[in-house]
């Protein structure tokens, strides 16, 4: 049985009333190597969404980064790191990035690992999509063309979950839209090796 992976949260250092940053560190892997690749994988990521928000912008208000963990288990860590920043105008600006990874080997998911080769998996997420979008009256800023090859996803429990950053596909008031997909219903195109495949045999 593969346990939940130890997190620590760590707080960038020189941190000001206007900047609090927060993020995870895996700690206590057996493979050091995982770890060190999970935990620069983290890094790196964070670091690109600062400088995109402005980190080193003279006029920043206020930034916070923090994070969320939406799976911790069956040798799967899928987390979320979010950031907001404010350099004034009428609202501030959020970033969501979500990293999979296998914790026993720091193997890094990208969307496309998730299903079998050759399987039209943009097409099958993208009609998905499509429908809720439908039966959820989501208002567009226009016609959902479906998702990108890399679209952002992280994984929680039994659910894929898909989704768009804000602007992508819909006004700021919707905020970010997410799309959770029950493994179930993709299970005739999941990569049998993959970390789907793992979470579904437990559902």
């Amino acid at each position: 049985m593969d346990l939940p992976v130890s997190i620590e949260t760590k707080k960038l250092p020189h941190a000001t009333s206007k900047v609090k940053v927060y993020y995870p560190v895996v700690v206590h892997l057996q493979n050091t190597n995982a770890q060190s690749t999970i935990n620069h994988a983290i890094v790196t990521t964070l670091n690109e969404i600062l400088v995109e928000l402005g980190f080193h912008d003279a006029n920043l208000l206020e930034l916070i980064a923090s994070y969320e963990l939406k799976t911790n288990q069956r040798g799967i860590l899928s987390l979320n790191l979010i950031v907001y920043s404010f350099t004034g105008g009428a609202h501030g600006m959020t970033i969501v990035k979500s990293l999979t990874f296998d914790t026993k080997t720091g193997k890094q998911y990208e969307l496309k690992d998730l299903f079998k080769k050759g399987s039209d998996y943009e097409k099958k997420l993208s009609d998905i999509i499509s429908q809720r979008i439908k039966d959820w009256n989501i208002e567009l800023l226009e016609p959902f063309k479906g998702i990108r090859s890399d679209q952002d996803f992280y994984i929680a429990d039994t659910s894929l979950v898909i989704y768009f950053q804000l602007y992508e596909i819909t006004p700021y008031v919707w905020g970010f839209p997410y799309f959770p997909i029950p493994i179930l219903d993709l299970a005739d195109i999941i990569n049998p090796d993959g970390p789907l495949n793992r979470m579904m045999a437990f559902t």
